[in-house]
């Protein structure tokens, strides 16, 4: 009896330690790698779904607050157009063209954010929260907690095939007792055999999950910064030529006046009486090639 339990090798192979709640883990090497594999597997692809969670909502309120902004700034650019196109400065229209670029300059800003947060709705969020919500991860998660709960049903097994050894040892040699041992002893070798195959199966999906999880969302954090990058780099050139538009108009209005223009002052015409001496006292041709003008009566 004593060759035929030790054969067995339970306590050889099955000792103390635990996954999830199990108060008592089997220490067979291949199994406790297996085990610390699929948890340190859940624990990643756990922490890498709240991470996506964290991103989707980021978003999401980023395009809430951006659509806000685009709202606020089509209605400024509206404004700016109105004030342009109205023209009601008696002085000079140099502030209503300058109004007028900003308006439309403001409209295209406005349109290109609003690209901007389109493509972060659809090329962020939305796929992030379809693999957040996605059945590999489910279906990997489902395989974890079945190994799981199979695996606390094998740490119950080990107690109670400890318990029936030492009921055969105190029987003196009970056939009803023995029997009782091996289906104990069978029943354990089976739910370890099934704990095994589920546990390998549960950490290959758990993998594939935890690869797709890394490079989606590193994906997805690229195309959030290249659609910001490409708005800016729009935005800067729109405000680069509507700042030359504006300075010129500016520089309209405050150059100084031409100098010949301050300066020159023609010389009054000669009265009547002067025209008419100079006639009297010279001849016809004479009075053609000296002056420059003639004054006429009606």
């Amino acid at each position: 009896l004593k060759e035929q339990v030790a054969r067995q090798g339970v306590f050889k192979q099955f000792g103390a330690g635990g996954y999830g709640n199990s108060d008592n883990a089997f220490t067979d090497e291949s199994e406790v790698k297996l085990h610390q594999r699929l948890e340190k597997l859940y624990l990643s692809t756990r922490a890498a779904k709240h991470f996506q969670r964290d991103v989707v909502r980021g978003v999401e309120g980023y395009i809430v607050t951006g659509s806000k902004q685009v709202e606020i700034g089509n209605k400024l650019s509206d404004d700016s157009q109105k004030y342009g196109i109205e023209n009601t400065c008696t002085s000079g229209n140099t502030l209503s063209r300058a109004a007028t670029y900003y308006g439309k300059a403001r409209s295209l800003i406005e349109k290109e954010r609003g690209n901007m947060l389109k493509a972060f709705g659809t090329q962020v969020a939305e796929p992030l929260r379809a693999m957040v919500m996605g059945a590999p991860l489910e279906d990997a998660r489902h395989l974890a907690q079945r190994y799981d709960r199979i695996r606390q049903e094998a740490d119950a097994q080990v107690v109670e095939v400890s318990r029936r050894q030492s009921r055969v040892r105190e029987s003196a040699g009970n056939s009803d007792v023995i029997s009782k041992l091996e289906a104990a002893e069978y029943k354990l070798e089976e739910l370890k055999s099934n704990m095994v195959g589920l546990g390998k199966e549960a950490v290959s999906a758990m993998a594939a999950v935890e690869g797709q999880q890394q490079r989606l969302t590193l994906q997805r954090l690229i195309a959030m910064v290249e659609a910001e990058r490409t708005y800016h780099q729009k935005v800067l050139e729109i405000l680069d030529h509507l700042e030359e538009e504006m300075v010129s108009e500016r520089q309209k209005i405050e150059a100084p006046p031409p100098p010949a223009a301050e300066s020159f002052m023609s010389p009054p015409p000669p009265s009547y009486d002067e025209v008419n001496g100079m006639f009297a006292s010279t001849s016809a041709d004479q009075a053609v090639n000296s002056v420059d003008f003639f004054l006429g009566e009606v």
